[in-house]
């Protein structure tokens, strides 16, 4: 089959896009404390749909706004905010968007880091518009010494507020895990929302061999690292918790227009089409495979038509060099398939094991192929966990 070019990333969208909002909160992520919710609260800043703006909207507090805004302060210090994230895990970046805070929005920022042994055990509960954190709260969030974290982002300058620049891209270079977040705004005003780029973390030393578990999970480590559409979905909304709420949280490709005017089919009533889509995962922890699900829920009359499934070892310099050649490379992976052109079904849970998934040993990265086009809302992959030794020998054998 024809492939196409990769889309290519314009100079303003970073590569950390690519990676999992670990802070989201269909993730789990949730808002631990607040200095001042006057406004907006602070959880709105963890909404995984973008931001609206309503006009005629008003509270009795003033002003609706979609995400969290702050009183203006007229005593010492600055406003700030503490964020569990739902997924601990390495950060690679984030997004401080300000969206349609205009005259209002947080002229500077800054955010710290940390990796906390126990999870505190207060949150913020209820609608927080017009309140402000408790001297007891304070009391509460002292203990946990926020102000001593790593800082990630110094201070930093948010750009103007319009559909251009509202986009705060900040790069990270922090290679140790992270539970909690501390977001300070200087001095108050208004942030829209807070995404937090990285890839989850997981202690695998507590795993044992013998458990199945979905290597390419969210929440496992599994992560994006190349796709060839994502023009209505992202593929990193794939491996999300649970199934999805709806298309817009799965994968989804424009149409493809290569495909034949009149369509026909093989035998097996598989479409006979030129294209493909496809996204690929780097895995959790290297494993070997044996259980699959493809998830069409929510798509009727957009689910792909077919699929496959393929996987492979690679290092992470091979990773690095094909990522940076979109995938393109005359060193291309030597995929294995995992799982042959099968007919897929509309807004339909698909669950594959035993003979009919191929087993071809450990792999660290697999490749989901849909043809021509369309949506997927959920995708898993259940295997062993196996030793870096092991897919160490692999590779050598390939050589």
């Amino acid at each position: 089959m024809a492939n196409r070019p990769v889309q290519k990333e314009t100079s303003s969208q970073p590569h950390f896009l690519q990676f999992n909002n670990l802070a989201c909160e269909t993730a789990g992520g949730k808002v631990i404390f607040a200095t001042d919710e006057w406004f907006a609260p602070a959880r709105n800043l963890l909404k995984r749909d973008p931001p609206e703006f309503i006009p005629s909207a008003f509270t009795e507090y003033g002003k609706w706004m979609d995400g969290w805004e702050t009183r203006r302060k007229r005593i010492p210090g600055h406003d700030w905010c503490i964020i569990q994230l739902g997924v601990p895990g390495i950060i690679h970046g984030f997004d401080v968007d300000t969206s349609f805070f205009t005259g209002n929005y947080a002229p500077y920022a800054s955010i710290q880091a940390a990796c906390l042994d126990q999870m505190p055990s207060f949150t913020l509960e209820g609608d927080r518009i017009g309140m402000a954190a408790s001297p007891s709260q304070f009391e509460a969030v002292a203990q946990l010494n926020s102000e001593s974290w790593k800082e990630l982002v110094p201070m930093t300058k948010l750009k103007p507020v319009y559909s251009e620049s509202c986009h705060n891209y900040l790069n990270v270079t922090y290679p140790h895990r992270v539970t909690h977040i501390r977001l300070n705004m200087y001095p108050d005003g208004g942030i829209a929302r807070l995404k937090v780029y990285g890839i989850g973390k997981k202690d695998w030393s507590t795993v044992s061999s013998q458990d199945l578990v979905d290597l390419v999970a969210l929440v496992n480590g599994g992560v994006c690292v190349g796709f060839s559409d994502a023009h209505y979905g992202h593929p990193r909304n794939m491996i999300g918790l649970g199934r999805a709420d709806n298309m817009g949280d799965g994968w989804e490709t424009a149409r493809r227009l290569d495909r034949p005017k009149v369509l026909k089919v093989d035998e097996k009533g598989i479409l006979q089409v030129p294209g493909f889509e496809w996204a690929i995962f780097r895995l959790g922890h290297p494993g070997i495979i044996s259980k699959i699900e493809v998830d069409t829920n929510h798509f009727k009359g957009n689910f792909p038509d077919s699929c496959k499934i393929e996987g492979c070892s690679l290092t992470p310099d091979e990773e690095n060099i094909l990522i940076r050649n979109q995938w393109r490379s005359d060193k291309t992976p030597k995929w294995r398939i995992l799982f042959p052109p099968q007919k897929l079904k509309a807004h339909h849970r698909h669950l594959f094991s035993g003979d009919s998934v191929v087993q071809c040993g450990p792999v660290t990265h697999v490749r989901l192929v849909i043809a021509p086009d369309g949506g997927v809302s959920r995708f898993r992959v259940w295997g062993r966990a196996v030793s870096n030794n092991m897919t160490r020998l692999q590779q050598i054998s390939k050589l």
